[in-house]
């Protein structure tokens, strides 16, 4: 048996086939245009989390790119909406995980986090200039990380792509000029956006739990 599943493509659009550990909190979106649907999605815990993060993530670059607020009220903000996320997250996928016995990729993902939350606000409060400098660096490969590990537990190669995708915005970011914070956002809302909307490849389930 390999490794990864390459009967499938890395991704594709959502099958109805879902899995039982999908089922629960499935979201069933749709939009009617009169007799016919304009729009028609369902989003599974996972999925719901991508697009939870993607939200949250706007107005967080969004506001440092843009808008001339103080870091110190950022970071207040944003660390509190971040630790709702955070908490929302593990909410949200918590069942999930238990079932796929993968929590050690939830708690993974919540350290980074709070790694991540803690040294931007050190860097902010305490006035480290060379870290203030590479916040951007450092939320991509945070996020990075997350994805790579997150990959390889569940075997998809689509969670490997958004990894390499993040880490080469690293190198990217020294030719974005002032428009760093832009370009962070828009690499990590748009791969969260496409793991959200689309189905991605993963290996065979393992036994459940009983």
């Amino acid at each position: 048996m390999t490794f990864f599943n390459y009967s499938v493509p890395p991704l594709r659009r959502k099958q109805l086939n879902i899995e039982v550990q999908d089922l629960e909190g499935l979201w069933q979106v749709q939009f009617p245009l009169g007799k016919d649907r304009f729009y028609s999605q369902f989003y599974t815990c996972l999925d719901r989390t991508c697009l939870l993060w993607s939200l949250l993530l706007i107005p967080i670059f969004g506001t440092a790119q843009f808008f001339s607020v103080s870091w110190m009220l950022q970071a207040g903000l944003w660390s509190a909406l971040s630790l709702v996320g955070t908490a929302a997250m593990v909410s949200m996928t918590h069942s999930w995980v238990k079932i796929e016995r993968l929590a050690w990729v939830l708690y993974g993902w919540v350290i980074l986090m709070l790694l991540g939350l803690l040294l931007t606000d050190l860097a902010i409060f305490l006035r480290w200039g060379k870290l203030l400098a590479n916040l951007c660096p450092l939320w991509l490969g945070m996020s990075g990380i997350g994805y790579l590990g997150t990959g390889f537990a569940v075997r998809s190669r689509a969670l490997l792509a958004p990894s390499l995708f993040h880490l080469l915005g690293i190198l990217i970011l020294p030719y974005t000029g002032g428009w760093s914070f832009l370009f962070t956002g828009t690499v990590m809302v748009f791969s969260l956006l496409v793991l959200a909307e689309l189905q991605w490849d993963m290996g065979q389930p393992i036994n459940r739990l009983h």
